[in-house]
């Protein structure tokens, strides 16, 4: 082989190796961005949605990573018929869902609404008259709490009902945590969601809440 076919020779090998990197490298760059896309959607979230109540922390805690996601959240009424409520949906079929409300109710029978006919295993915890719960056992996981709450102006119909902030968190579809794990995410999140509605409908009774309630492990 004289040197000029053997040059080009080298040549040959080395545009087709380099054909290759190059290739191999684009390769990389689509599927991680293929990547990025499918599983950044929680990420892209802001660091604090609905008002602040809910931190993209939280969250990841609760739902699996996926492709996109949206949050909202929106306030209705006011005083004794006050709600706030906040969601993240995603684009596989987990959602996050709370809503916290000022009604009349007694704190048996709030109980007794998610005990329900015993088939749902609760496991709970309170402190300075606040009382939360979970649902371990249920077909979507649901944490609620409790606190009772005197709104600043009471129907004369109702003037004798005790009045209390309720707040219920679900998620729906899969999951990153479960059992009680789950259970204690849900509950941050709605303390959080029932701490922000106390304020905004005005409770007569001022309040100081803990930073955090007990932990279902201690209770």
């Amino acid at each position: 082989m004289d040197k000029s076919a053997w040059r080009r020779g080298t040549i040959a090998s080395w545009e087709s190796g380099k054909g290759f990197l190059l290739g191999l490298l684009i390769l990389c760059l689509v599927g991680g961005g293929t990547w990025l896309f499918t599983i950044k959607g929680l990420y892209l979230l802001p660091e604090k949605m609905c008002e602040g109540t809910l931190e993209r922390g939280m969250v990841t805690q609760v739902l699996p990573q996926v492709r996109s996601a949206e949050d909202g959240s929106g306030r209705r009424g006011g005083g004794e018929s006050f709600s706030f409520s906040c969601y993240v949906h995603t684009s596989s079929n987990a959602s996050l869902w709370g809503r916290a409300q000022v009604r009349p109710v007694f704190h048996e029978q709030w109980v007794e609404s998610y005990r329900g006919s015993g088939d749902h295993r609760i496991i709970s915890v309170s402190a300075d008259g606040i009382e939360a719960l979970a649902q371990l056992e249920a077909d979507d996981a649901v944490a609620a709490l409790f606190v009772p709450c005197v709104p600043p102006v009471i129907p004369p119909y109702n003037a004798s009902a005790p009045y209390a902030v309720i707040t219920e968190v679900s998620v729906s579809g899969d999951t990153e945590a479960t059992g009680r794990t789950l259970g204690q995410a849900l509950t941050d999140i709605a303390y959080s969601l029932t701490e922000h509605a106390y304020e905004l409908a005005e409770c007569k009774k001022a309040r100081n809440f803990p930073e955090e309630l007990p932990r279902y492990e201690d209770s």
